[in-house]
């Protein structure tokens, strides 16, 4: 469907009140550059207070706005960027219901300013549902009244403040596309125009959603998409049909899953953790809004944050590429990559680099993790790889670590860094001083964010992310700082990134891949791999790119392990024939000795495929990593 007529009935749209504007581009920005977390449900929370449901929900906004408050503190406080306020049912006529209808500007207005209060900075949603009549026949009469019904709320919504317009749970696509003509008849306010669609992929009047988001992009909206009815698992398959009907950001926001009676009682059985896994899939499947629908709580959007976190890639510091620099004609040379370090140099030459994750201890104490280092380097391991801070522990610094197993051991080392800790400021002092002492590998990553770690209310940097991380690195290595300023004597750094062949979203995956080759990325290293079949066709799909690959193969140590990496770990997929595997046998001795079996297949299909392997110690345990790569 292309662009709708002009209307003839449509006023010139009002101006914004004052400071409105503001956040109206803000919002537009936002969406842009970002996924975007709205809340969760409203009407769930509000009978769960002990409201029942023959009351007007709209109204509590003038009789009881602290327990609307309250709710929206709750959702700000789990991490929500973008609060609905209380008026989905704030029109004319289901206000007329409870002879509210001439308190709708009134209830509105105090909907968005209590919503304002909780959310400082954050976004206010103003939430408009359909008129709830009957069906009929839109004819240019009843269609010139719903767009008077949609405008006159609208308008109160607008005058308290809000920073865009959600339409939301529509059946009908023309009640919606007249609730959108009506606000934008209004004002230039953002809007976003949520339909409902039943399990086959329909409205209830049988429009296939790929219609819907055709039709919608006709239109003057900034998102589209579908909310309600159901659950995580059938609105991504609705998700992933939508996107390529519309080049607009698309929103979907999922009830907890179907509605269960226990003994009298409505219970949605989607728990908050599924929910953390399907946001994931969400935004790696292109959503640009997420929230949630009925009967999600403050506790699903709390995991939906941490999934935000993870997922969206945050770069609000820009860091130049060396050839747009002013000084990159009188740069000195690049130290060549083959004499960068001992791993370069076997990397270049083909062979096969082995290496082994050491986790830092959470004290001081390194004796363990000296004595390891010397198993391993008599086994003429090529390197010890050194994650940094996994999963947002607080653990002795890596770079010290590091710099202690090449002073005293003598084997190389391949240093994690994150973004998650540093501003660009210390980061940039940070690879300076870690070059002056001798670190030649740098694996460059976003990092966990801190809610998943011990301490979840430390904060976050993120000044750029491990694309951003990888430029940073390059430009050191041609002997620039971050603003373009000659360093003198470059560094040498051999860069790595990470890379997860299991992502559900291959596609963004492999176009971050290639991001982070163009950034100066030289080797990667993956996630865990369970499935070769998974990792193969991921290489095929990337094709030929330059840099070396290193495969991650983690010994599964128990069945308890095995369903741990499964279902606990981003970014790690363990095949369930894996589980059952292990799980037919019931000794933890035979578990291992299990797990060490699937990892020896493992490291040896990998082997002809790849660069190299790194073995993950599970649990310090350096001689099962040695068994794993001596057998392989």
């Amino acid at each position: 469907m292309g662009k709708r007529p002009a209307d003839p009935e449509n006023k010139t749209p009002a101006a914004p009140a004052a400071g409105a504007a503001d956040g109206w581009a803000r919002f537009r920005q936002a969406l842009k550059s970002r996924v975007i977390l709205a809340d969760g449900a409203m009407g769930t929370l509000i009978y769960q207070r002990g409201v029942f449901i023959d009351k007007c929900y709209d109204e509590l906004n003038l009789s009881n706005p602290e327990l609307i408050r309250s709710i929206h503190d709750q959702y700000a406080e789990a991490g929500a960027e973008l609060l609905e306020t209380n008026t989905f049912g704030a029109n004319r006529y289901k206000l007329q219901r409870h002879n509210l209808a001439q308190n709708l500007a009134l209830i509105n207005r105090e909907g968005a300013r209590i919503a304002r209060e909780s959310a400082g900075s954050l976004f206010v949603a103003g939430s408009m549902g359909p008129l709830g009549q009957e069906r009929v026949t839109w004819g240019d009469q009843s269609e010139k009244e719903a767009r008077e019904a949609f405008r006159e709320q609208a308008a109160a919504l607008i005058e308290g403040g809000v920073d865009c317009i959600i339409l939301e749970t529509f059946h009908d696509l023309n009640e919606l596309l007249q609730a959108v003509r009506a606000v934008r008849s209004e004002s230039a306010v953002p809007v976003i125009a949520l339909m409902t669609a039943q399990e086959d992929g329909r409205t209830l009047y049988g429009v296939e959603v790929e219609e819907i988001a055709r039709t919608l992009s006709g239109e003057a909206v900034e998102a589209l998409g579908l909310n309600c009815a159901v659950g995580p698992k059938l609105m991504l398959d609705f998700l992933e049909r939508m996107m390529p009907a519309s080049s607009l950001p698309v929103a979907v926001m999922a009830n907890a899953g179907k509605p269960q009676m226990v003994d009298g009682r409505t219970f949605y059985m989607s728990t908050s953790d599924y929910f953390g896994v399907y946001a994931k899939r969400f935004i790696e499947a292109g959503a640009r809004i997420i929230g949630g629908c009925c009967g999600t709580t403050p506790d699903h959007i709390r995991k939906m944050a941490v999934a935000v976190t993870q997922k969206t890639t945050r770069s609000s510091a820009t860091i130049p590429s060396v050839k747009s620099g002013p000084q990159a004609e009188n740069l000195p040379e690049p130290v060549p990559v083959e004499k960068k370090s001992g791993i370069s140099g076997k990397l270049t030459c083909g062979r096969f680099v082995r290496l082994v994750e050491m986790v830092s201890p959470r004290g001081k104490d390194i004796s363990k993790h000296l004595e390891g280092a010397r198993l391993l380097q008599e086994a003429d391991i090529d390197g010890i790889n050194i994650p940094d801070g996994p999963r947002a522990s607080a653990r002795l610094n890596g770079l010290a670590l590091a710099v202690k197993l090449q002073e005293k051991i003598g084997i190389e080392t391949v240093l994690h860094y994150t973004c998650r800790d540093r501003n660009l400021l210390g980061m940039q002092s940070d690879l300076l001083g870690a070059s002056l002492l001798g670190i030649r590998n740098i694996l460059a990553v976003t990092g966990d964010p801190p809610i998943m770690g011990d301490y979840p209310d430390a904060t976050a940097v993120f000044d750029i992310d491990s694309v951003g991380l990888s430029r940073l690195l390059s430009r050191l290595n041609r002997g620039l700082d971050i603003g373009g300023k000659p360093i003198g004597e470059p560094t040498a750094f051999l860069i790595g990134v990470g890379v997860d062949p299991s992502s559900v979203n291959t596609g963004r995956e492999i176009e971050r891949l290639r991001l982070k080759c163009e950034a100066g990325a030289e080797f990667a290293v993956t996630q865990p791999v369970f499935d070769f079949a998974t990792l193969e066709a991921f290489m095929d799909k990337a094709g030929p790119l330059p840099l070396h690959w290193i495969a991650g193969v983690w010994p599964l140590v128990s069945l308890r392990n095995a369903e741990f990496m499964k279902n606990e770990v981003p970014g790690v997929h363990v095949p369930d024939e894996l589980i059952r595997r292990i799980s037919r046998f019931e000794g933890k001795e035979d578990q291992l000795k299990a797990g060490i079996e699937i990892a020896v297949e493992m490291a040896g299909r990998v082997r002809k495929q790849t660069a190299g392997i790194q073995v993950s110690a599970p649990f310090g345990r350096y001689s099962l990593a040695l068994e794993i790569l001596c057998a392989g």
